[in-house]
This record gives structure tokens, sequence and C-alpha cells, in this order.
């Protein structure tokens, strides 16, 4: 079976829900490990809650894992040569495990 003449072979066509096109806003990742796989929770932690809601969950093998640290980091490159460098403010000031952190 061939691609069609005006479609790349190597290309994939996504679809994308109406629900999952709104998003799910997250402002903490909780990441876990095992031989297997990587398991990424989504969370967001509001101001005076003491606790946070699991939004999404993904599992993923460690090679995807590193394949996603690879596209995030030349994501974050043409980001900052387009708009900036991203300041993550207060990092070095504050020793809170609150949000992302690598």
């Amino acid at each position: 079976m061939s691609a069609p003449l005006n479609q790349p072979e190597n290309q994939i066509n996504i679809e994308l829900g109406e629900q999952e096109a709104e998003g799910i806003y997250s402002n903490l990742v909780l990441i876990t490990h095992s031989p297997a796989e990587f398991v990424f929770d989504f969370t967001r932690i509001l101001p005076g809650k003491p606790k946070a809601k699991v939004y999404a969950r993904i599992v993923m093998a460690p090679q995807h894992a590193k394949s996603l640290l690879k596209a995030l980091e030349e994501n974050i490159r043409k980001y900052e040569e387009q708009f900036g460098e991203i300041v993550i403010h207060g990092q070095e000031h504050s020793n809170k495990n609150i949000g992302f952190r690598g």
C-alpha cells in the first residue's frame, strides 16, 4: 500500500477532540518511574488549598520520555529565540517544592 501522491509517507494525521482542544492547565507535575515506564501526573495547586487534584496521568516508555525531553528542549530553545529567555521567578531564593522542577 502506498501513500497518496500529495501526502508524505511518514506524515501522521492527528485527531484533536473538542474536549482535548480545550486543554488542561497544570502548574505541578509529579513524575515517578519504574524500569519499564515513566508516569507523569499533571496537577494544579491553588493558593490556600492544601490538596492538589490529578487532572491527567500520562504513562510512557523510557525511550518516549527521553524523546519528550529532547522535544521540550528544542521547543524551549525556539521559544526563547523568538520571545526571550524564560525566567523562573524565585527559584534561586526559594526552597519550596511547588511547581515544575528539574
